[in-house]
């Protein structure tokens, strides 16, 4: 027991992450302070006014299931009709004032030290994976043979048909953005209802070239068009009153777009990839 207690990096395994917190399990806890879990969690049920929730959490069964499959040594509380508590840093910095012994002291001192470890190791490998995630997109920003590899790997996993529900409106929008993003050079919207929403969603890939059709455009929709190919020079507004459906065609991929881009996510819409020849649906105008 002794080379336990001095070992912090042995304390370090004993801590698990449940609901984004880092914890340690009663059993663990009991085994460190030399008692039975059972009278363990009798000296917190006398003080429970001390251990809130953020303290102090009993693992649902889903949870317990969790542990069980990621700790052999909780292979004991598989068919186990109670579930065991997990202690959060804050409650196991209570747990010495609750059982009173000099080795809870000490063994909770030793626990804090290990969480302050673990806490730096996951600050330190956040950084490092902050790092490595830009120096991939640096990559891919330089390299086409990167580029190409990104934009198949995002086509692969785009959805040849879908529904948005209502509210969804983050969901919608990340779908058109991954769209966009697998496209190599042309884009076409035919979308009889158009604001400046879109001219902003089409100014992050001023790579491509953008060609809206519409049934019309307003005085203000005009100098919002003409303030946007100031600057960007690669939007073209085509007039036309022969489609009543929305469109979006990337490349030689045609979507059928149940929303107007500017209403995404606002009321409940289907998508569904098009097995149909552009330059046919084109000719149609």
């Amino acid at each position: 027991m002794n080379d336990l207690i001095l070992d912090e990096n042995i304390i370090q395994k004993m801590i698990f992450t449940f609901r984004d917190k880092q914890v340690m399990i009663d059993k663990d806890l009991a085994t460190l302070y030399q008692v039975e879990t059972k009278v363990l969690n009798q000296a917190i049920k006398r003080n429970i006014e001390r251990f809130p929730d953020d303290f102090r959490f009993q693992l649902t069964n889903e949870e317990k299931n969790e542990l069980v499959t990621k700790c052999d040594r909780f292979k004991i509380l598989k068919h186990s009709t109670s579930n065991p508590y997990a202690f959060t840093e804050q409650g196991i910095s209570m747990l010495s004032a609750v059982l009173k012994s000099k080795i809870a002291v000490d063994i909770s001192i030793k626990i804090i030290r290990a969480f302050v470890d673990m806490r730096k190791l996951i600050l330190s490998n956040s950084s490092l994976f902050y790092k490595l995630e830009q120096t991939e997109l640096k990559l891919i920003k330089h390299d086409e043979n990167f580029q190409k590899i990104f934009k198949i790997l995002e086509k692969d996993n785009i959805p040849n048909q879908g529904v948005f529900v209502d509210g969804q409106i983050w969901d919608a929008y990340e779908f058109i953005n991954t769209l966009l993003k697998s496209t190599n050079n042309r884009v076409i919207l035919i979308d009889n209802y158009i604001d400046d929403t879109v001219l902003t969603l089409f100014s992050k890939y001023s790579h491509l070239q953008f060609n809206i059709i519409t049934k019309n455009t307003s005085k203000q929709l005009k100098l919002d068009i003409d303030k946007y190919n100031q600057q960007y020079t690669n939007l073209k507004i085509e007039i036309s009153k022969k489609y009543h459906d929305r469109f979006l065609i990337v490349d030689n991929t045609t979507y059928h777009i149940g929303a107007s881009l500017k209403d995404l996510g606002k009321k409940v819409f289907a998508f569904s990839k098009m097995d149909i020849d552009i330059l046919k649906l084109r000719n149609e105008r």
